[in-house]
């Protein structure tokens, strides 16, 4: 697995990766992470919009975007702080869960 952390930007500001992941986990979480930063929500909500709303479809088509379950938004109160991709999961659902995973873990830090 890997996990890319952002600015509230989509600024990539740490990614760590497993010895044994595959090489594309990094990218794709740092895309992840990327598109729920600039979105301000979480990748899994934009991927089901995605595919129930043709009009969202071409959010898929915007460079550095990957509209796959796994990146959540870093929130204080209603303000975006940063974002969180998490991907080589065996399902999106599962790199969500992670990421929702280690926003709790640092929850009482964030201001």
């Amino acid at each position: 697995m890997s996990a890319a952390v952002t600015d509230r930007y989509g600024v990539l500001l740490a990614l760590v990766r497993s010895e044994s992941a595959s090489a594309h986990t990094a990218n794709a979480s740092m895309q992840k992470a990327f598109t729920s930063a600039s979105s301000r929500n979480p990748t899994s909500a934009i991927a089901e919009n995605v595919s129930k709303n043709p009009l969202a479809a071409g959010m898929a088509d915007i460079p550095g975007f990957l509209v796959l379950a796994g990146g959540v938004p870093i929130k204080v109160g209603k303000d975006t702080i940063g974002s969180i991709g998490v991907a080589g999961a065996p399902g999106g659902n599962l790199d969500e869960a992670c990421a929702n995973k280690a926003i709790e873990k640092v929850s009482n830090r964030l201001q």
